[in-house]
């Protein structure tokens, strides 16, 4: 059976600019990696990345603003 795992050592990590300084709130997005955009928390980078698929990435960061969001 085939791995179902994405290999994220080469990922270039960029801290969104909403996190903030204390170390607090810190998610990083990698957008080197083709197809995907993998998301993390910066305070566990050994941790669990959520992968997201490039072309949902503008609809996701909308809705996370609350544009896309249906209540």
């Amino acid at each position: 059976m085939a791995s179902t795992e994405l290999d994220l050592s080469t990922a270039l990590w960029s801290k969104s600019s909403y996190s903030n300084a204390t170390g607090g709130d810190c998610v990083e997005v990698a957008g080197n990696l083709p197809g995907v955009v993998p998301v993390r928390d910066s305070k566990a980078p050994n941790g669990p990345a959520l992968i997201i698929a490039a072309s949902a990435w503008a609809p996701f960061v909308e809705a996370v603003k609350g544009r896309g969001l249906r209540r």
